[in-house]
């Protein structure tokens, strides 16, 4: 077993001694447990999730799916970029979800703005999924549609090779499609990236780098 248990332990006792967690010599990516616990990933607006170390392929097409809770206006929810210009990108700034492809010729934006700047931003959970297909860009949210324009036909390949950055990402590292850098703070959950017949759902536990995110562990309320 190479993963830390994604759970709550209390009232441990060692040959009838209660352990004192409340002071440990050493703590390491534990968090408080919460009474009401929703399935999903916390983020606590510091960090980030990296995922696939040795870089992800976005190339013609690709499928995101994920939902999210947040009571934030800005946030960094997903970004893959390559050392030239190719990259995606979402995230939500003013309250509005933004999904940005860069082929290589230009970068294009899907923008979904609801009707109030905090009715995304309400706690409550969204359904989101961005859609590139070839040159092809759109955006549902809870099932509104959004669909733009793209004037670089010819250009249908992101050719990105660095890891999926969610939630946030790393000062020292450059991402071509994400216009914020803060954080994201809330939770995520059902993260599935969705390449032709290739789906894969992703486990935030399984991240080769967690700053800030604490997997399998939502509050039920902001705490």
């Amino acid at each position: 077993v190479t993963h830390s248990i994604p759970a709550c332990i209390g009232s441990m006792t060692i040959n009838g001694k209660q352990l004192d967690n409340e002071s440990p010599v050493s703590i390491f990516a534990v968090n408080k447990c919460y009474e009401t616990v929703q399935d999903g990933t916390f983020f606590d607006g510091s960090g980030f999730a990296a995922l696939v170390r040795e870089g992800y392929k976005v190339r013609s097409d690709v499928n995101i799916t994920l939902e999210f809770r947040t009571t934030a206006v800005h946030g960094v929810l997903l970004g893959v970029s390559s050392a030239k210009v190719d990259a995606i990108g979402l995230e939500i700034v003013h309250g509005k979800v933004l999904f940005h492809v860069n082929n290589g010729a230009g970068r294009i934006t899907a923008a979904y703005e609801p009707r109030g700047t905090n009715s995304l931003c309400d706690g409550k959970w969204h359904k989101l999924q961005a859609n590139k297909s070839k040159h092809g860009i759109s955006l549902i949210i809870d099932g509104n549609l959004v669909h733009t324009d793209n004037p670089y036909i010819q250009s249908t390949s992101a050719d990105t090779n660095n890891p999926i950055y969610v939630g946030g990402y790393p000062a020292d590292v450059k991402q071509n499609c994400l216009t914020s850098k803060s954080s994201f703070r809330g939770c995520l959950r059902n993260l599935v990236l969705t390449k032709g017949q290739h789906t894969e759902l992703f486990d935030f536990s399984r991240a080769f780098d967690l700053r800030g995110v604490f997997p399998h562990s939502c509050p039920g309320a902001e705490q």
